[in-house]
């Protein structure tokens, strides 16, 4: 990561980064294996896919009760609540896009950031490479 990039990594909690990391860690063993994939661009977007949530820190209590909102309305709680945290838990795939357009990253780190909660994209495999590794940490 550039000097600008690991700025923004580190306006992200600890529990953030640390779950970068493991995403991270997970791709670059599968990257090993797999020699054809860009490891470098998914290493990059394993560690700030998450970076849209510094726009608004969303400590453990906010998100267990937007998660358990979520599931009692079966995904609709967004409609129901205008509230900037909320915001953050859905769209921080957008919020991250546009915090790393502003430092000049590649348009394909920029891609991979924004729709990693995109799942009705399954045609691109690094994608679908760091959803299933977020998922799994």
């Amino acid at each position: 990561m550039n000097v600008k990039e690991l700025e923004l990594f580190s306006k992200l909690s600890i529990q953030e980064q640390k779950h970068s990391i493991r995403v991270a860690y997970d791709i670059k063993f599968f990257c090993k294996e797999n020699n054809k994939i860009d490891m470098d661009l998914l290493l990059k977007a394993a560690l700030l896919h998450d970076i849209g949530k510094t726009y608004k820190k969303l400590n453990l209590i906010d998100k267990s009760v937007i998660v358990l909102l979520n599931s009692i309305s079966k995904g609709n709680i967004k409609r129901f609540f205008k509230n900037e945290k909320i915001n953050v838990y859905y769209n921080h795939g957008r919020i991250g896009r546009e915090l790393l357009e502003r430092i000049k990253c590649d348009k394909e780190l920029l891609y991979l950031v924004e729709h990693h909660h995109n799942f009705e994209i399954y045609n691109n495999l690094g994608l679908n490479i760091l959803r299933f590794y977020d998922k799994k940490n």
